[in-house]
């Protein structure tokens, strides 16, 4: 429990300082968010906020996970580095399309195959690397290995993970479109991470994940990190992740699912992540269907309760309130399925 408290105190110090002058940096160099043309109007007034802010979140996590294991009894594993790398390299993947933003001064970075080349080479080197290097089961599971417990085998395990990286890093993206939005939905999601790994930690003989406390330092340093990013992303926002946070959150909570064995947990952790691209795919394919009709004003979905009225904050609190809700759906699963094995806690 110490080592949870020092990597999520060190990594929402550090970020919380951090952020403070990165901004400064940002701004003394003219990195600011170009805004899209088809947004609603009043995101106009955010042209210029400083950009490129989830470089802090990464760094705070990683050098909070890192000083925590300072502290005697708590080792590396190749899990728990594992998922740091994975992070950062999405991180790197985002950095690169928000700088070309930012130098183009436009609001487009990578090409879509460059930056889908990016992220599928973060999510291969992933997966290949868990599977030959940790003791990872392979398995198709939703609270432990054994539920459902179905045989992927190496290769299939491999697809599936990439499918999960590629499409969190998406997902988180399409959320990230309303200041705080998608920092304050993730903190939830890590969360439930962190209480997840630390459960599976005291219970071994049940949930057989082997690097279970590292992953839980992992998810807690996250937390951390973008809580403290959060003070100067929350509306109005002084600073704004970018694709190098989106990416970074993203790829953080599906490699966690993936090292958990929380694989089909994910969907209901990330409820909100699921319901953004959902609407944006229904928008696509009914604009597409349906010869121009839109059934949203706009998506993803939370421009759409913009222009029907709802003022941004108003949105990204109720938003929020949903992620809550879906954490506590999650970890009350997690919990009804232990009391299952009979095993007293």
């Amino acid at each position: 429990m110490i080592s949870l408290l020092l990597a999520g105190g060190i990594s929402l110090g550090l970020s919380l300082l951090g952020t403070r002058y990165l901004i400064d940096w940002l701004r003394a160099h003219n990195v600011g968010q170009p805004i899209h043309a088809d947004v609603p109007d009043g995101h106009t007034t955010k042209a210029g906020t400083p950009t490129m802010g989830g470089v802090a979140i990464v760094v705070a996590a990683v050098l909070g996970y890192g000083l925590a294991h300072l502290r005697g009894g708590l080792a590396f594993t190749r899990t728990g580095v594992l998922v740091m790398l994975a992070i950062t390299g999405a991180a790197v993947v985002g950095a690169l399309d928000d700088w070309i933003k930012v130098s183009h001064e436009r609001n487009l970075g990578l090409s879509k195959r460059a930056k889908m080349g990016g992220l599928l080479t973060v999510a291969i080197g992933f997966a290949v690397a868990t599977v030959v290097w940790t003791d990872i089961e392979t398995t198709l599971s939703f609270t432990r290995a054994s539920e459902p417990g179905w045989e992927l085998g190496s290769v299939g395990w491999t697809i599936l993970a990439v499918l999960l990286i590629v499409g969190t890093t998406n997902a988180v993206n399409l959320t990230d479109g309303l200041d705080g939005l998608a920092a304050g939905s993730s903190i939830y999601g890590f969360l439930t991470f962190t209480v997840v790994a630390f459960w599976a930690f005291r219970h071994p003989d049940v949930y057989g994940v082997t690097h279970a406390l590292d992953l839980a330092v992992v998810a807690a340093a996250m937390v951390g990190g973008i809580t403290g990013f959060l003070w100067w992303n929350a509306p109005p926002a002084q600073v704004i992740m970018g694709d190098t946070g989106a990416l970074a959150i993203g790829s953080g909570l599906a490699a966690l699912a993936l090292t958990l064995n929380v694989q089909l947990l994910l969907p209901i952790v990330g409820a909100l992540f699921v319901f953004e691209t959902l609407s944006v795919i229904l928008q696509v394919g009914t604009f597409r269907l349906l010869g121009g009709r839109r059934v949203l004003r706009m998506a993803p979905v939370h421009h759409h309760f913009e222009l029907a009225g709802w003022p941004e904050t108003t949105v990204i609190v109720r938003f929020w309130i949903l992620a809550i809700m879906s954490m506590a759906v999650a970890l009350a699963i997690y919990y009804a399925d232990w009391v299952s094995t009979g095993v007293p806690d």
